[in-house]
């Protein structure tokens, strides 16, 4: 038996052991200790008081005072900038925050005492009867979200947008009983599922990112992604990226349980799903056609005609009307840090696609660009490869300026089609720098390609600081 033979059986075993712990249990434990005092950890912390657990949060760093006020509020133990390992470890079970690894040594311990570790989405699922849509992807799952939320609210029915939006899916179960969630999910929430299934999964897209949390390897985040449709059934649906070699390759050799409902740019489908026909999306679902024009949708790029195409069909799934969902599409406002054309300043367009965090969601951002482009990139890089990007650097991009405090690697791969590579140290500087390249008619695109944590708190903050950099041009 080979090592990955033996790693493979020991973590299916692994994942036996937990499913039978919560199917024995069904979570009705006594103490439940909470890691990470953020928006998830609170949520969580709050949700279960109100179902009578003896609670503990637990947050090695510094909690921040909002989340403070109300864990006081709510009367809740808690502790920071420490964990109290004797005290963690009389767990029954443990919820922790999707920004803590496996891999750390704490949870490690955890799980070596039999202790369940699981997500805020696993623990607050068992507490609602609402239809769920959970939506995953490397790129496009905020918009999607949002987008098919917009619809669903357009359609006046009474529906939560959670995950890694809003207030937590946890909050919202505690308090509001909403008869439908959409949760946007990233790949760490979903590695701490057990049972949680969703009515719909949408699946955008696959393309590396975040691997320093899988080993460096590609196949474990792809595998990550799709436990969202791990515990689906015949009644399931998911849809998905038929365009995606990666999302074909593992239902190719895998299988899922759930009615497969695929989308595309190219040609029909063989049964039902979306695809493109004369400038027009055309959704065959349910002994329904539906067509809208892609000229009519508020969201340009050929990545949001997916985005479009894939919440459609979940809107269609859940009975909104053919009309309410064209109007939603051709008034929907799209996401913050998303390619968010924000100001025009002396015929230039400043445009903020500061949630652009790997090279996937960039080579979007650079393929709808139809105009001159100075392009700012950098930031913390997750094992990325630029290479991809040549074709449409070399065909748009006048001019690179970098953000970062590494950016050898950009230097590299783009100084031999680029003559101007410059290097800045801050949002600040990086307006200026591109301001004085820039001439009318161009576009100055922030697009990062990257992590933000050099020198923001996060992406939000990495745009903010862009537009507010740009206001002062």
């Amino acid at each position: 038996m080979s090592v990955d033979e033996r790693g493979n059986k020991k973590e299916k075993k692994e994942k036996r052991k937990e499913r039978n712990i919560i199917q024995n249990s069904e979570f009705k434990t006594q103490n439940i200790v909470v890691l990470g005092a953020g928006e998830s950890g609170v949520g969580t912390a709050i949700l279960a008081k109100s179902k009578e657990y003896n609670v503990f949060v637990s947050d090695y760093g510094s909690i921040k005072d909002k989340y403070k006020k109300v864990l006081l509020h709510n009367d809740l133990q808690f502790e920071e900038k420490k964990h109290s390992k004797a005290k963690i470890l009389k767990a029954d079970v443990v919820v922790k925050s999707p920004g803590i690894a496996d891999s750390v040594s704490l949870i490690k311990e955890i799980k070596a005492q039999g202790i369940l570790v699981i997500s805020e989405i696993e623990f607050a699922n068992q507490f609602t009867e609402a239809t769920i849509v959970g939506v995953t992807g490397s790129n496009g799952k905020t918009t999607t979200t949002l987008l098919l939320s917009h619809i669903l609210n357009t359609a006046k029915l009474n529906v939560g947008t959670a995950g890694n939006i809003g207030d937590s899916f946890a909050l919202q179960v505690a308090n509001k009983k909403h008869d439908l969630y959409v949760l946007e999910l990233s790949s760490f929430q979903l590695d701490g599922i057990v049972k949680f299934a969703p009515n719909i999964a949408i699946l955008t897209n696959i393309s590396p990112d975040h691997l320093d949390r899988y080993d460096y390897k590609y196949e474990n985040y792809i595998d990550s992604k799709f436990q969202i449709t791990k515990n689906q059934t015949a009644n399931d649906y998911l849809i998905y990226d038929a365009d995606d070699k990666e999302i074909q390759q593992w239902l190719n050799k895998n299988k899922t349980d759930a009615k497969l409902l695929p989308f595309t740019l190219g040609n029909k489908i063989e049964k039902e799903g979306a695809y493109i026909k004369d400038n027009k999306i055309i959704i065959e679902l349910k002994n329904k056609i539906i067509t809208m024009g892609i000229q009519n949708l508020a969201l340009l790029g050929k990545h949001n005609v997916k985005n479009v195409m894939a919440a459609s069909m979940a809107a269609t799934l859940l009975k909104v009307r053919k009309d309410t969902i064209r109007q939603s599409l051709s008034d929907f406002e799209g996401v913050e840090h998303r390619l968010e054309r924000f100001l025009k300043i002396n015929g230039v367009q400043y445009i903020n696609d500061s949630k652009a965090t790997n090279i996937n969601a960039t080579y979007y951002a650079l393929e709808s660009m139809n105009n001159p482009t100075v392009w700012i990139v950098g930031g913390v890089d997750k094992g990325n490869d630029y290479e991809e990007l040549l074709p449409y650097v070399n065909e748009k991009v006048k001019a690179i300026v970098c953000l970062g405090k590494d950016n050898e690697k950009i230097k590299a791969v783009f100084s031999n089609v680029i003559d101007l590579i410059i290097e800045t140290k801050g949002a600040e500087e990086a307006v200026k720098v591109a301001y004085k390249i820039a001439e009318k008619g161009d576009n100055v695109l922030l697009s990062p390609a990257c992590a933000s944590f050099d020198l923001f708190d996060n992406y939000e903050d990495r745009g903010r600081q862009f537009k507010n950099a740009v206001r002062k041009l």
